[in-house]
Parts: C-alpha cells; sequence; structure tokens
C-alpha cells in the first residue's frame, strides 16, 4: 500500500455553467487563485479545462499556453490538461492540447454513453494521443470510465509500449450516467483488474456527485489516490453547495490524514508518476 496519497485538483470541467455554479473558478486569474489555495493544502496535480470569454468550454491554443505557464509560474503544482475537452470538441483540437507543453494529459480509454451525450474515443485516437505522449515526454493519466476500459490499456500497452516516465497511473471516473457506478464494490473490481497491469501501477478515484464520499473512502482503503474538484463535485452535501474547490482538497486531505497517508508533497508526486522537475 502507498504511504502517502495523491490528490490532483479537477476545479472546473467542461459541464457546469458559471450561471448555475458561480464559484467555478473560469478566469485565469481565478483558476491561479484556486491553484495556489488547493497547492498550500496538500494538492499536488491540476487537472486543467479552460473556458472562454463567456465561460463557455474552450481549447483554445493561446489560452491553453498561457495558462500552463501561468501555473507553472505561480504554483509547483503538476499541471495536467484535459484532452477530453467537451465531449463535442473535434479529435484534431483535443490532440493539440499536447503542444501547449503540459506536464500530463488525460487519455480516456474508451467511447461511452455521457450523460445524454456520447464522448468518444476512437481506438486509432487512442493510440494517436499515446504515441504522441511517449514522443514529447508528456506522461498520461488514462481516465477509466468503466471496467472494459482497463482491457483496452492493457491492448495499448501491449501493442505500443510503457508510456512517458515509464510509470502506469490510471484514474478511476465513478458515478457518470452510462459509466461505471460509484460504488465500493465496483472499485474493488477495477482494483482487481490492475493486476493485468504492469507492476507497480498505480490508480486513484473520482467520485462524480453523490458518489463523492464512497469513492474516497474506498479508495484510500484500497492504498488508491484522489482526485476532487468542481469538476467532479459542486453539492458538498445536501443542499449545501460547494463554495470553492478549497474545500473538497481540505476534506479529502483531511480524509487522507485519517488513514494516515499524508498527501504527497509536488517532488514526491513528481518521483510516483514518472514526471520531471519542472523548467523554470
Amino acid at each position: 500500500m502507498t504511504t502517502g496519497t495523491l490528490i490532483t485538483v479537477a476545479p472546473t470541467g467542461a459541464e457546469s455553467t458559471k450561471a448555475e455554479v458561480p464559484a467555478l473558478p473560469v478566469t485565469l486569474d481565478e483558476l491561479l487563485l484556486t491553484a495556489k489555495e488547493c497547492e498550500a493544502l496538500g494538492a499536488a496535480v491540476i487537472h486543467v479545462h479552460l473556458r472562454d470569454d463567456e465561460a463557455k468550454p474552450t481549447l483554445d491554443q493561446g489560452r491553453l499556453r498561457e495558462t500552463v505557464a501561468a501555473l507553472r509560474g505561480s504554483t509547483d503544482l503538476i499541471v495536467q490538461l484535459s484532452s477530453g475537452g467537451a465531449v463535442t470538441d473535434p479529435e484534431a483540437d483535443r490532440l493539440a492540447v499536447l503542444d501547449a507543453g503540459p506536464d500530463m494529459a488525460s487519455c480516456t480509454m474508451g467511447t461511452l454513453n455521457f450523460g445524454d451525450d456520447v464522448f468518444l474515443n476512437r481506438w486509432d485516437f487512442i493510440v494517436d494521443l499515446h504515441t504522441r505522449m511517449q514522443e514529447r515526454g508528456i506522461v498520461p493519466e488514462y481516465e477509466i470510465f468503466d471496467l472494459g476500459h482497463l482491457t483496452a490499456l492493457q491492448r495499448l500497452l501491449g501493442r505500443y509500449g510503457l508510456p512517458a516516465g515509464g510509470h502506469v497511473h490510471v484514474d478511476f471516473v465513478m458515478g457518470v450516467p452510462g459509466g461505471m457506478p460509484g460504488t465500493t464494490s465496483t472499485l474493488v473490481s477495477a482494483h482487481q483488474a490492475l493486476r493485468d497491469l504492469p507492476e507497480g501501477t498505480t490508480f486513484a478515484a473520482t467520485g462524480i456527485g453523490r458518489s463523492t464520499i464512497p469513492v474516497m473512502l474506498a479508495s484510500l482503503s484500497a492504498g488508491g489516490h484522489l482526485r476532487v474538484g468542481m469538476e467532479d463535485t459542486v453539492t458538498y452535501a445536501k443542499g449545501r453547495p460547494v463554495e470553492s474547490n478549497m474545500q473538497l482538497v481540505a476534506r479529502a486531505v483531511g480524509f487522507a490524514q485519517l488513514a494516515q497517508r499524508p498527501p504527497l508533497t509536488t517532488a514526491e508526486a513528481r518521483g510516483l508518476l514518472g514526471v520531471p522537475a519542472a523548467a523554470r
């Protein structure tokens, strides 16, 4: 069992609107403030989606580069860009996310129903994303929305080799309508399936909405890590909206400490994930 806990904050996402969730950080200044606050509490990775001037999801290359540079200049966080974007984003724009030079990027391992939409991830697109990250030294986080995605990952690694950094890290995204449920029994099944992946593979887990706390507790008990944030959770408790990403990170840190697995520092997280030290 890992002795520390990797805590990732996913502050914005592409689904919630600013009108519905006024506390959602959508400007660069809001994102930087969130990043600094969450790093101070114990987050080591920031999973980034961007919004435009109207607070709508965007993969604008200029904004991506500006955001990566600003986060590196203001924090020591590992910067992980989402290659998923919004479900309507074309593949070419999602691949171009890598041109912004993040430390990490997400790589979703299959297509799934995503609420009323379809989140399309064709095999050839996954291969292209994986191999481009290998060439550029960008470390992937493999996003697993359903158990079959782990079989796809096994196939990917077997055919195309280990990722940049040499370490395999996955994130179980649980509770999305159309994906695997956010339950302890499902996490146990997903955890058991990791034995078919390279030795030393690590995992984090993300519980969407009301599955947030059950998934956090189950992940910690199984030696896993945590991803929290307003991308995934906008209600702190019944009838109580989330006030900030700090609130969610603080709760995750508290649970990690209760489990006697305190948050990893950013340096420790880089060592775990195979992410090189940030260039300054």
